[in-house]
């Protein structure tokens, strides 16, 4: 045979490439343009879309497009489709690796099965490995039951995985559609959870269930929609009406956060000067400490350009807890609301800003606290409730945070409250105050009642006598140098000069190191 009788590799070769070029699309275009259809006609994107509206343009690199599954039984043995379900890979968010996996709806009703778990298991693997976020768009109907207990056991690589990066790399869940079941516990493993009014739920039993069991008829968004989830369960970090606004912040909060507990969160170059003083504070917040006002304000007039993002905006609202940047450095806030139950700390509260103060620690975020605090909200269903080891768990993570942490009372702070709220004594690196503050076991009223009972008791005029304990009380132990003079507040500030304080502050902090104790883990109040 002569050279010129031998078949030419390179036609051979077009030939294989046109063949996965067309296998590529198959994938791509998924079972047919119905189910496409019908995705749309729900307000529902499909999951490709949603990928090319989280990552930046052309940059995802998908991984195991072709992965079909290996079942067969009820038929899925004639129906094999490219993907299997879901669609996993990498690209980037303002040019930062980010890696994702996405359910397809279209396919199995997004359902999990044993190839559909093990792409999210190898991606989830690679994002460890890698050091980068992983993002998890979840729009799918729970276990593949054709496959049995191969899909239950799909889910318990996941919540290993999900343990794994817990700390370590950050972990946002997208809910886009239903989650039901076992399936729930991924996103709440996860660092933060967004979700869709209207087009997705979570519940661990679904309204046909609990019906069943305790005659009660509810709907699936008033079982585990997003409203429900965002005010009151708290499992939701984030609600939106729809699916691209959805997305376009879990970009912005990306923005903020480092690819993993190594390394810090991105800088910018701002306008806003550090040195801009604030005036507007001298008159925003009362002395008065029985006068409510808006702690967002404050917050707004403090950050860079009055640019943050709320977590549990909705839930839990006698405390904020946010993500804004000072200087251009990202920072956390935690700051007690007197708008909403007069800042008091509560159950809600406790675990709202214990689980911010810890998210903060593991990816190097500075904490900054602000106090107006008159205590622990009081009662029986509080006391019932656990308040004691729900307080706790604030306590404990601010106790075991590492990170730079400033702390700034405003107007009052009061008792166990006081205390819990990054106070000097549990470990803030800075304590400063406004000319307003009051720093106290209980309120001054309160105060009086207790110490001098039995003289108000006796009195002529006990009215007399008990407003003149108190201005005496006052006098003696609430002025706002009394902790400055004991050296238990570092010093009391201008507030007009609030942010120049704290910016040059964190600056000298920046290179902070310490060390916690040698031990396998913490045993936190639960």
């Amino acid at each position: 045979m002569s050279l010129t009788e031998i078949p030419s590799g390179p036609v051979g070769t077009r030939g294989r490439v046109t063949e996965l070029h067309d296998l590529r699309e198959q994938a791509v275009r998924g079972l047919s343009e119905r189910a496409t259809e019908a995705q749309h006609a729900k307000g529902k994107l499909t999951a490709r879309e949603r990928i090319e509206l989280l990552l930046d343009p052309d940059s995802f690199r998908e991984v195991e497009q072709l992965r079909r599954h290996r079942a067969t039984g009820f038929g899925l043995e004639a129906k094999k489709p490219y993907t299997d379900g879901v669609i996993t890979g990498w690209g980037t968010v303002e040019g930062r690796t980010v890696f994702v996996y996405a359910h397809d709806f279209r396919i199995f009703g997004g359902a999990l099965g044993e190839a559909h778990a093990t792409k999210i298991h190898k991606i989830m693997d690679m994002a460890i490995a890698a050091g980068a976020p992983l993002v998890s768009l979840n729009d799918g109907a729970g276990a593949r039951i054709q496959e049995g207990v191969s899909a239950l056991a799909g889910y318990g690589g996941i919540f290993q995985r999900n343990t794994k990066a817990s700390g370590v790399i950050p972990q946002i869940s997208v809910m886009l559609g239903p989650c039901a079941g076992g399936a729930a516990y991924s996103p709440a493993l996860t660092d933060f959870v967004f979700m869709v009014r209207d087009t997705s739920q979570m519940f661990i039993t679904g309204p046909d269930v609990v019906k069943a069991v305790t005659g009660e008829e509810i709907t699936q968004n008033g079982l585990g929609g997003a409203d429900v989830h965002a005010e009151t369960s708290g499992v939701c970090h984030f609600a939106y009406d729809d699916e691209e606004t959805c997305i376009a912040e879990v970009r912005y909060l990306l923005s903020l956060l480092p690819q993993n507990n190594r390394e810090h969160p991105p800088a910018v170059m701002t306008v806003d000067p550090a040195d801009r003083r604030s005036e507007v504070l001298l008159d925003l917040v009362p002395a008065d400490g029985s006068r409510p006002y808006d702690m967002a304000r404050v917050i707004e007039e403090l950050v860079d350009d009055g640019d943050y993002l709320e977590v549990h905006e909705r839930w839990a609202r006698n405390i904020i807890c946010a993500l804004g940047r000072m200087d251009g450095q990202v920072v956390g806030v935690v700051a007690n609301q007197p708008q909403v139950l007069a800042g008091v700390l509560d159950i809600g509260a406790s675990e709202k800003a214990a689980r911010f103060v810890q998210m903060c620690d593991a990816f190097n975020i500075p904490i900054v606290t602000f106090l107006d605090v008159p205590g622990f909200l009081p009662g029986v269903d509080q006391e019932h409730g656990g308040i004691i080891r729900h307080g706790a768990k604030l306590l404990y993570a601010y106790c075991n945070a590492t990170v730079p942490r400033i702390s700034l009372i405003l107007r009052k702070a009061y008792g166990g409250a006081y205390i819990v709220m990054d106070s000097q004594s549990i470990g803030a690196d800075l304590t400063y105050a406004w000319p307003t503050n009051e720093i106290a076991v209980m309120g001054a009223e309160g105060a009086a009642n207790v110490i001098f009972r039995r003289q108000i008791a006796e009195a002529e005029d006990p009215e007399v006598l008990r407003a003149h304990l108190i201005k005496e009380y006052k006098a003696e132990l609430m002025h706002p140098y009394y902790a400055a003079e004991r050296g238990l507040v570092d010093d009391v500030i201008d507030p007009a000069e609030t942010r120049e304080v704290l910016i040059e502050s964190l600056a000298m902090l920046r290179t902070k190191h310490a060390d916690l104790p040698s031990r396998k883990h913490g045993n936190p109040p639960q």
